[in-house]
């Protein structure tokens, strides 16, 4: 997947459009994430499917769910969801930075092994 570091340094184009493939990743990863987050709101707290993306991306994006819950498969859910969501959040940062931070060693010979 990443060149070893006694092989030159991936041109930039290349690295440009390797950083391409790994954003995708990461865009997918917090799609299929906030579709769990939308499904699970609208089946547990029966919510809106508007209400449902809002509580979902408030919660993918660290700022809490709007919207009061009802019921305590819902309640159980949120913090589930939660947890789920700070995860995402490291693991999907992660996907974007690692080809920089390969680079970015890679560039300075610094074996990684």
């Amino acid at each position: 997947m990443f060149e070893h570091h006694r092989e030159p340094l991936l041109p930039r184009h290349l690295f440009y459009w390797r950083m391409f493939k790994f954003g995708l990743i990461s865009l997918g990863l917090a799609a299929f994430s906030l579709g769990i987050g939308i499904f699970g709101y609208r089946i547990f707290e029966n919510m809106s499917w508007i209400d449902s993306f809002v509580n979902a991306a408030m919660l993918l994006g660290g700022m809490g769910p709007v919207g009061e819950l009802h019921t305590d498969g819902g309640k159980l859910f949120a913090g589930v969801y939660a947890l789920y969501c700070g995860l995402i959040v490291i693991i999907s940062m992660g996907i974007l930075i690692a080809p920089i931070f390969h680079r970015f060693l890679h560039l300075f010979h610094l074996k990684v092994e």
